[in-house]
């Protein structure tokens, strides 16, 4: 799912979310050795640009790992 992403009422870009569940739920997928706190901030930047509350960061890379935030 396409989102534009806004500030102070400008456009100034889009981005595709890759799994967007119900409109409430923000699944970003990564495939890297492990997850860094920019992954992190990467999916809290995706909820505060779509007003969704709950986003889940999986990595399918060396170990499953799975991170959930909360934003809001």
């Amino acid at each position: 799912k396409k989102f534009k992403l806004y500030y102070k009422n400008q456009l100034i870009g889009d981005f595709k979310a890759d799994i967007v569940v119900e409109d409430k739920i923000v699944i970003e997928i990564k495939a890297v050795s492990k997850l860094t706190s920019q992954h992190e901030a990467q999916l809290i930047n995706y909820l505060k640009a779509t007003s969704m509350k709950v986003g889940l960061l999986v990595n399918f890379g060396e170990k499953l790992e799975f991170k959930r935030r909360i934003f809001g």
